[in-house]
């Protein structure tokens, strides 16, 4: 009973009323705080180049319903100008995509972070925990749509009113796409699982290797053509910069005015990147009804407005060298999709059919996204002349397809086959450059430190061994010399003590080498043999008998000398004699021989001795 008891304590508490109402409002909340912060910060930028402005068409109402309506073009919403030279209402389609960027990262964020909380939310206790996906889905929707409509009808009395259907439209939709992407990114970015109503081959699709590597090898083809679009621009830019100035002073006289068109020229930049892309892929883009800029040169009579980037379109020059030079874009946009499709073919162990496949794949995602692109950085700018400007999105989509199949789908095709006979091939290890490097640099001789030869005298011949014979490359050839010298020995003993880390004693240099380690009985060499006493002649009646001649004592043995004996065969192994007397020492020092004497260069009588006869 107790063991139930704890595992009923330890399981998850149902959700109480109170508590799903607050997750939902917490949910509103944040989808409203994440539109609030979006209009707040195009409304402080316009009221500031407002104030700024010398002069002002409006009051501060009129500021702020253009900021409004700022921030609904950003999420796509289409606006209307009612007041035109020719009095018919003209629409204003053309989206900055930079401005686009902060609300959609806005409601993302929301999103996210309702799955992710702190520790300062109020639902993260033990009686709520976290909401779902779709409580939060619907929660941040519905509380950002709540402004978004509010806004909308502010902006209508104002000098750009949305148009309804369009706002009706395109709202809803960029705020579900950005919230469902906020919250894919609070799971972990999964890949699956995919509903059960899924068919299981649309499945096996979705969710297979050949998908990933080709959504991979697509995006990197699409950032490809996007940076190449964005150089065109650029040098497009640059040619022609004497009329972006033209059109920049001639907008603006006063510097508020210039800032403002600046930071819109800003905005459009992304757009210019898209326009460059669509260029450099052989379709163009509009600048007007019936006129579009390509490669082959401008047909129909353009209609653009003054404006610096505007001032960027190039002539009517059919075929020049720089209208040709924009074809690379595609060419290097296909050959990284093969690239990236061929790595990861050799990788998987792909043949001819999955890479080909893949990078097929590859080539249709890459189109689909060029199109889209295509779509959202184009759109009108009023009407008749100006009712189509940027790129036409289904001819900019069918051109990427068309380049990075023709290009991608050999080119990886060709590079897997290669990858794959060098991965066949054996390699030699390959060393880096900092291993040669080091290689080069150690153990080099000094200059001077070798032997030299004296003058008139040939080289020492070096002994080259027989086949078997590897030279000892660690010392300069001649320089052996130099590790005994006094200085090396000193510098290695110096070293030695240092790793120790004090274990070491300091040990005095000196002139004699150090004494022999003491010997182990079984190496002690044999006492040298007592010499034979020497018989006296008998002595003559009447004189006195003579006193013995006693032999010299044998001197102690002293390391590993051996003792030479003073006749032949007369070494045998003896005791040890016992102790000298103070007579014995006394008689032993008066017969002490004049080559046993003491060196004068060695008073202390370290240095061993030769065995005497």
């Amino acid at each position: 009973m107790a063991r139930v008891t704890q595992v009923t304590d330890r399981s998850l508490p149902l959700p109480s009323a109170q508590a799903r109402s607050s997750v939902l409002v917490t949910c509103l909340l944040r989808g409203a705080i994440a539109a609030g912060l979006g209009l707040g910060a195009l409304a402080v930028l316009v009221m500031v180049l407002w104030i700024s402005s010398p002069y002002p068409d409006s009051g501060p109402g009129g500021a702020l319903r253009t900021a409004a309506s700022l921030w609904l073009l950003a999420h796509g919403t289409r606006l209307v100008r009612p007041e035109t030279l020719t009095g018919s209402p003209a629409p204003v389609g053309l989206v900055p995509l930079l401005v686009t960027a902060l609300p959609v990262w806005l409601a993302h964020r929301a999103a996210r972070d309702a799955l992710m909380p702190g520790q300062e939310d109020v639902y993260e206790t033990e009686e709520a925990p976290l909401p779902s996906g779709w409580a939060v889905f619907g929660g941040v929707t519905c509380g950002y749509l709540a402004i978004a409509s509010a806004t909308a009808l502010y902006a209508s009395a104002g000098p750009l009113p949305a148009a309804p259907l369009s706002a009706a439209l395109h709202l809803p939709l960029a705020v579900a796409l950005a919230t469902a992407a906020g919250i894919w990114t609070a799971h972990g970015r999964p890949l699956g699982p995919l509903p059960a109503r899924v068919p299981a081959r649309v499945r096996a699709a979705l969710l297979g290797v050949r998908t990933s590597v080709a959504a991979r090898a697509a995006g990197a083809a699409v950032a490809t053509l996007l940076g190449g679009g964005a150089l065109l621009a650029a040098a497009a830019l640059t040619w022609h910069i004497g009329g972006a100035e033209d059109a920049f002073l001639r907008l603006a006289e006063d510097w508020s005015g210039r800032f403002a068109i600046l930071l819109l020229a800003l905005a459009l930049v992304p757009n210019a990147a898209v326009w460059g892309a669509a260029y450099g892929l052989g379709p163009g883009f509009a600048v007007g009804a019936g006129a579009v800029a390509s490669p082959l040169g401008v047909t129909g009579a353009p209609a653009l407005p003054h404006f610096p980037l505007l001032a960027a379109v190039p002539g009517g020059v059919h075929g020049a060298w720089w209208n040709w030079v924009s074809a690379g874009v595609p060419l290097v946009a296909g050959a990284v999709l093969a690239r990236f499709t061929a790595r990861a073919a050799v990788a998987e162990g792909w043949g001819r059919r999955e890479t080909a496949r893949a990078a097929l794949l590859g080539a249709v995602l890459c189109g689909c996204a060029l199109a889209a692109l295509a779509a959202l950085a184009g759109g009108p700018l009023g009407s008749e002349a100006l009712a189509a400007l940027g790129p036409v999105w289904w001819r900019t989509g069918g051109a990427a397809l068309l380049w990075t199949l023709v290009v991608g789908v050999p080119g990886a095709v060709a590079l897997r086959a290669l990858r794959a006979r060098g991965a066949a091939a054996p390699k030699a290890p390959r060393v880096s450059a900092r291993s040669r490097l080091m290689g080069m640099l150690a153990w080099r001789p000094r200059r001077g430190a070798g032997p030299k030869n004296l003058p008139g005298s040939a080289p020492a011949p070096v002994d080259e061994g027989g086949d078997d014979y590897e030279p000892y490359d660690f010392l300069p050839v001649g320089g052996g010399d130099l590790w005994h010298e006094d200085g090396a020995r000193e510098a290695r003993w110096a070293a030695l003590k240092e790793a120790s880390g004090g274990l070491m004693a300091d040990i005095p240099p000196t002139d004699a080498p150090p004494p022999a380690p003491a010997s182990t009985p079984a190496s002690v060499p044999a006492p040298e043999a007592a010499p034979a006493v020497e018989q006296a002649p008998a002595p003559e009646p009447g004189e006195p008998a003579p006193e013995p001649v006693r032999p010299p004592a044998p001197e102690p043995v002293r390391g590993h000398e051996p003792v030479r004996p003073s006749e032949p065969g007369a070494a045998q192994p003896k005791e040890t004699p016992p102790a000298k007397t103070t007579d014995d020492r006394a008689d032993q020092a008066d017969r002490v021989d004049p080559e046993d004497s003491q060196d004068p260069k060695d008073p202390a009588g370290t240095r061993p001795r030769d065995g005497g006869e």
